[in-house]
């Protein structure tokens, strides 16, 4: 049986192009066939600023949205997060939405395809992975950046690859699948 890997849309911003993206990216993870894969969008979590009266280790929820999305997190094997970069920095929706859950995240390997101007969000990804670090997840060194984005956008607003990024999103499969399988015995030891 595969591990299940999330595709998680973090940016829940009006006029957002990280569903393009994140569909793009779902549909090459099923070609891949490394993965059972699953879209994931934040803003279906309307999660607001934390807002649980104690610390997410203890996983004493107290409101169904936490719950809702500690299920979610919780029946994945990998994540894959799609994310722009705001100044610098992962969208707040998608830090938000790391702080809500902690034991959900151990031992799980995640990735990161990122999109933006120039950087391709590159900048974005390595706050990402400092914050992934502490919820004892593996980021990859593997990653799908895009730069420009919008000129890989379509008239209609589909997200339109080339190879380069195919070959970085292949190679970030590969690796996320290789840590999930070996970070599986970690996972069902609790």
């Amino acid at each position: 049986m595969n591990p299940r890997l999330h595709v998680i849309i973090a940016s829940t911003r009006p006029g957002r192009i990280g569903p393009s993206v994140a569909k793009w990216f779902t549909g090459f993870a099923n070609a891949h066939a490394g993965f059972e894969v699953a879209l994931v969008d934040l803003q279906d979590f309307a999660l607001p600023l934390y807002d649980e009266p104690t610390h997410p280790a203890r996983q004493d929820y107290h409101h169904d949205h936490t719950r809702r999305w500690s299920e979610s997190v919780a029946a994945a094997d990998a994540y894959v997060f799609v994310m722009p970069e705001y100044n610098y920095f992962p969208p707040p929706s998608l830090v938000n939405a790391l702080s809500y859950v902690y034991r959900e995240w151990n031992h799980k390997p995640c990735g990161f395809v990122s999109y933006g101007g120039v950087s391709g969000g590159l900048r974005a990804v390595q706050a990402a992975k400092l914050q992934a670090t502490t919820l004892k997840m593996m980021p990859m060194v593997e990653g799908v950046m895009v730069p420009m984005v919008g000129s890989l956008l379509d008239d209609a607003g589909r997200f339109n690859s080339n190879e380069l990024i195919d070959n970085s999103a292949t190679a970030m499969l590969d690796e996320l699948r290789r840590w999930a399988v070996a970070l599986k015995p970690m996972r069902d030891a609790g």
